[in-house]
């Protein structure tokens, strides 16, 4: 969750047991109503919003795969209960062969809602329980008993929907060059693992904080309780019965599916060094698939519900699966949606892939898509708003906005720059008749004008509104966001030239790609303060604190588990205003972004291993 000022406004994130499965059959020839259908998918990829009259709205998928550095794509559509399409789109590895319907990607975290089916049935089996002490059912390893958690133990139900209090949001797996820790070692921070130890962060049942971690002790779990391996576990409860033939928990992948694995890819088009990670934390991130085997598992959900199919879970513990509590997630999925017509849904990212898929309760509609590039998750969105507006979803389709023409002398009352926070302005100015925003560091975004008081920018999800009625120029503005209003206060002249001087710096300073005075110290000071676990919240913005002190375990496990810092490098100023080091230390390296303010403080930063997707400690900004 965000408490610090957001800067999104201006921002575009074990060989086990063997067992023997059968490779699936190519799909059928697709009737002319369907290939239609195809078609228009995927001439029809679109944001989030558009504006309605815009006649570039809608994008050729082969072109948004080029701009977005996308080798593969793979969508599988679910309509009137049945898998209607399914279809790949470029290759699986640049240069060599096309991706298919039977082309297997790594899901990410779309392994967890299939390996919650299998700790539901075990519960449905007597096995397991939703709401006893998980620890009840663990004999190699024990959770340890936290001051954090205040007495209150953690049960499989709050580790399902992710309410536990444990710690670990999410795991960049192992390269193939190097030592792959036990589940043990994962869970206990210890080395080869490259996360820390997952622990309590706050009393079970509490708050919802999505935990990799707390689907890790359930894995853990699931093995003690079955003395099976977990691949084998998941094959026989629920891939397995559901038909889900391409699909495997195995890591490293067995041999007998390499033939039809993608190769991962970094968001520059680069192949991921020695190719899939490995992820023994396989109930979190483990599964290898296809969208057609993940619409099997879709399909197997709503007919479940019906009493139509049950090869899994009965009637009854599918209701309670798909029953949404804090959060708005349910054991394993997040629901959404209407009340009557409900849909359930997952993400996934592992290194080099990014999936999506939904799909709704009660009407047999769905869809999934699958990339084999750290950039994917951005087409899966588009492509889950074109199936939306092709098959007429309720959901998903992107939200249509009127664009109304504003008399450009109410306009010029509205520029001016506003202060959000002590350390972040917004800059509103008229150019060529349009208003534009800009924020402390970052760069310029159009605004469109819903009325004469309110306005959006195309590509993200906020509203820009000015106070009715007032006379000569605003007095302020508020930003609508994330669910949040920010007020923001005209400046003074003073205060907004030196606003206006600082952008014209970090102008500059982005064009010539230089570090801000400071930066390589200010990095420096904060991984000593990491380090030691004593960092100076007094050089840190009130939100950074903040955020600090909630994750310092992490933060020190992480990088005291790197050993000792040897060398700084710069790589450059992001577009969102971050200064970027590369840190490298003995036993791995990190990227730094720092966002430093004109007081010398850091007002925000997070760290991410080298060429990982997406973060795995972030402090919001």
């Amino acid at each position: 969750m965000r408490k610090s000022v957001s800067r999104e406004f201006a921002l575009m994130a074990l060989a086990c047991c063997a067992v023997q499965y059968t490779v699936a059959q190519k799909a059928p020839v697709a009737s002319p109503e369907t290939e239609q259908h195809i078609q228009h998918v995927t001439s029809g990829l679109t944001d989030g919003m558009v504006i309605k009259g815009d006649e570039h709205t809608t994008h050729m998928l082969a072109d948004r795969m080029k701009e977005l550095n996308i080798p593969g794509v793979s969508i599988a559509v679910i309509h009137e209960g049945r898998i209607e399409w399914a279809r790949g789109f470029g290759v699986s590895s640049i240069g060599g062969s096309p991706v298919t319907p039977e082309t297997m990607f790594q899901a990410g975290s779309i392994s967890k809602p299939l390996a919650a089916m299998a700790a539901i049935r075990l519960v449905e089996q007597g096995k397991l329980s939703l709401d006893a002490d998980i620890n009840t059912f663990l004999t190699t390893w024990k959770f340890p008993a936290d001051p954090l958690a205040a007495g209150k133990p953690v049960t499989l139900r709050e580790l399902l929907t992710h309410t536990g209090g444990t710690t670990v949001h999410g795991f960049p797996g192992y390269a193939t060059t190097e030592p792959v820790p036990t589940l043990v070692q994962v869970l206990n921070g210890e080395k080869p693992a490259n996360t820390p130890a997952i622990r309590s962060e706050a009393v079970p049942g509490a708050k919802w904080n999505y935990s990799g971690g707390g689907y890790t002790i359930m894995q853990q779990a699931l093995i003690d309780v079955t003395k099976e391996s977990f691949p084998k576990l998941l094959h026989d409860t629920v891939l397995a019965p559901i038909g889900m033939t391409q699909s495997t928990y195995e890591q490293p992948l067995p041999k007998e599916f390499q033939a039809y694995a993608a190769t991962p890819y970094s968001g520059d088009g680069k192949p991921i060094k020695g190719g899939a990670h490995i992820y023994p934390e396989m109930a979190a991130a483990g599964l290898w698939t296809t969208p057609t085997d993940l619409a099997r598992y879709v399909i197997e959900v709503q007919r479940s519900l019906e009493g139509k199919a049950n090869h899994v879970l009965s009637v009854e513990m599918t209701r309670q699966m798909l029953t949404p509590g804090m959060g708005d997630w349910g054991l394993g999925l997040q629901i959404g949606g209407a009340k009557a017509n409900p849909y359930f849904t997952h993400g996934g990212v592992n290194e080099g892939f990014v999936n999506n898929f939904a799909a709704y309760e009660k009407n047999g509609e769905g869809a999934v898509v699958m990339t084999n590039s750290a950039n994917g998750g951005r087409i899966a969105d588009e492509i889950l708003h074109s199936v939306a507006a092709v098959y007429g979803w309720p959901d998903f389709q992107p939200a249509v906005r009127t664009v109304v023409s504003v008399d450009p002398g109410i306009l010029a009352q509205y520029a001016g720059i506003y202060a959000l926070a002590p350390t972040f302005n917004m800059a509103i100015t008229v150019e060529n008749g349009q208003l534009v925003s800009r924020a402390t560091g970052q760069r310029k975004v159009l605004l469109f004008a819903e009325s004469e008081t309110m306005f959006f920018p195309k590509d993200i999800n906020a509203e820009i509104e000015f106070p009715k009625g007032e006379k000569g120029p605003a007095s302020q503005l508020i930003l609508h966001q994330n669910g949040r209003d920010m007020t923001g206060k005209r400046l003074d002249d003073v205060e907004a030239k030196k606003f206006s001087d600082a952008a014209a710096a970090f102008d500059k300073r982005f064009k010539d790609q230089t570090a801000a005075p400071g930066g390589e110290a200010a990095v420096r000071r904060m991984i000593d303060g990491l380090q030691t676990g004593k960092p100076n919240y007094d050089l840190m913005s009130p939100g950074l604190a903040e955020v600090t002190r909630q994750q310092l375990p992490q933060l020190q496990s992480m990088i005291a588990a790197m050993g000792a810092l040897q060398s700084m490098i710069f790589k450059g100023v992001g577009p969102g205003g971050a200064d970027i080091y590369q840190v490298n230390f003995e036993k791995g390296s990190i990227d730094y972004r720092i966002w430093l303010g004109a007081d010398g403080k850091a007002e925000s930063a997070n760290l991410r291993p080298s060429e990982y997707p997406t973060p795995i400690v972030a402090v919001p900004h």
